[in-house]
C-alpha cells in the first residue's frame, strides 16, 4: 500500500500528529478499584505507539467514580489517577505518538461487567456487588443493565463540572488532546437522542433542548483546556433506531460544536441501543464524515470498520476525511499502521527493528 496523504502530519491548534492513522479509544476495563492506569496500560498504549499511530487516544476514562462503564475503568478525578495518567501520556509521547484521552459519562451503559465475564456488557452489577444505579436522562434502562435513575438539574450541574475537572486534570497529566465522548449510547449521546431522552424540561423534546448538555460540556471543556491544546468530540452521524438522532440533525450538532472551539469530529454511528447493531460494512462512516464536515466546516474523521487496506488506500487518494481512526485492527496488531508501508519501511519502522526487515 502506497500511504501517500496518509503519512502527511496534521497540525491541530498547536499540536502536530506526524500521521493521520490514528488509534481509537478502546476501553481495557483493566484497571483496579481505584481507577489508576496499571502496566498493562503502559504496554498496551506504548507498543502501539511503537506501532506508528500518529496519535494514541487513550480509552474512554470516567470523569468520577459513577460515571464508569464497569468497576475496571480507567479514571481521571484523583491526584493517584493523575500521577499514572502522567506517566502514561510520558511514555506515549517518548516513544513517538501524540497522546490523547477520552472521557466520558457512561449514564444508563453503567455498572456492568468486564466483557470476559458472565454476558459480559449486558451483565449488570447489582450494587450489592460493588454496583451502582447509572444516571440518565430517563429511567430507561439499556438492555438487562440496572434501570438508571432520571437525573436532576443538579446532577447535570455536576456532570458538566465533572468534565471540567477532568479535562484540567487531563492537561496535568500532559495530555496533549482531548476527547469528549457524545456517542455510542453513553450519556451525551442518550441526551441527544429521542429513543433514551422522555425528558420534559429545558434538556428534552426538541433538537435544541437534547443538545443542551453536551454543549454545555463541550463549552467547559474547550474553557478548560489550554487554548493550544485541541478539543475533538466523538459524534453519532445516525442512531440507526426509527425515530433516532438523523444525519441532518447530527449536521446541527456539529455546527454547533464548531462553533465552541471544537478542531476535530471523530464521527460514528449506532450502539444507542442493545437490539439496534449498526451494520457491519468496511467505511460504514465515511460518507457520514464527509458530509458532516461539509455541513460543519472542521477537520473530522471516521472510525468504526476500517480495517481493510484497500479501503484505507482509497480513503487518503480520493476522500476529503482529515484522518482516519482504527480500533480493533490495533487490538489484533499493535503495528497495524506500520504494516500499511509500501516498499521502504525502514524510513517508517523503528531503527531497532531495521534488522528485521
Amino acid at each position: 500500500m502506497d500511504r501517500g496523504r496518509s503519512t502527511e502530519p496534521l497540525k491541530l491548534r498547536e499540536v502536530r500528529i506526524a500521521n493521520r492513522i490514528w488509534m481509537s479509544p478502546m476501553c481495557q476495563y483493566s484497571a483496579g478499584q481505584d481507577g489508576v492506569p496499571t502496566n498493562w496500560h503502559g504496554v498496551h498504549y506504548g507498543s502501539r505507539a511503537v506501532g506508528g499511530s500518529g496519535m494514541i487516544m487513550v480509552e474512554s476514562t470516567a470523569v468520577g467514580p459513577r460515571h464508569r462503564t464497569t468497576p475496571h475503568d480507567l479514571g481521571i478525578w484523583s491526584a493517584e489517577q493523575i500521577v499514572g495518567h502522567r506517566m502514561l501520556a510520558s511514555q506515549i509521547k517518548e516513544l513517538g505518538s501524540v497522546a490523547a484521552i477520552q472521557l466520558n459519562s457512561a449514564g444508563r451503559k453503567s455498572s456492568h461487567r468486564q466483557p470476559w465475564v458472565q454476558s459480559g456488557q449486558n451483565s449488570a452489577v447489582p450494587v450489592q456487588d460493588g454496583g451502582w444505579v447509572p444516571l440518565a436522562p430517563s429511567p430507561i434502562a439499556f438492555g438487562k443493565l440496572t434501570a438508571p435513575a432520571g437525573m436532576t438539574a443538579a446532577d447535570i450541574d455536576d456532570v458538566v463540572d465533572a468534565f471540567a475537572a477532568a479535562t484540567v486534570n487531563a492537561h496535568d497529566a500532559g495530555y496533549d488532546v482531548v476527547e469528549i465522548h457524545a456517542a455510542h449510547g453513553y450519556l451525551l449521546h442518550q441526551f441527544l437522542s429521542p429513543v433514551s431522552n422522555a425528558r420534559q424540561d429545558e434538556y428534552g423534546g426538541s433538537l435544541e433542548n437534547r443538545m443542551r448538555l453536551p454543549l454545555r460540556v463541550a463549552k467547559a471543556v474547550r474553557d478548560a483546556f489550554p487554548p493550544e491544546k485541541p478539543m475533538l468530540v466523538r459524534v453519532t452521524a445516525t442512531d440507526w433506531i426509527e425515530g433516532g438522532i438523523t444525519l441532518d440533525e447530527a449536521k446541527v450538532f456539529a455546527k454547533r460544536l464548531a462553533r465552541l472551539g471544537t478542531d476535530l469530529l471523530d464521527v460514528t454511528s449506532g450502539a444507542l441501543a442493545a437490539d439496534a447493531p449498526p451494520p457491519n460494512r468496511q467505511g460504514l462512516n465515511l460518507d457520514f464524515a464527509e458530509s458532516i464536515k461539509r455541513a460543519a466546516g472542521i477537520a473530522v474523521a471516521p472510525v468504526g470498520q476500517m480495517a481493510d487496506p484497500d479501503l484505507l488506500r482509497d480513503v487518503f487518494e480520493s476522500s476529503s476525511v482529515d484522518a482516519v481512526i482504527i480500533g480493533r485492527a490495533l487490538l489484533r496488531d499493535p503495528y497495524y499502521a506500520l504494516r500499511l508501508v509500501g516498499d521502504q519501511p525502514k524510513e517508517y519502522w523503528p531503527s531497532q527493528y531495521h534488522r528485521a526487515l
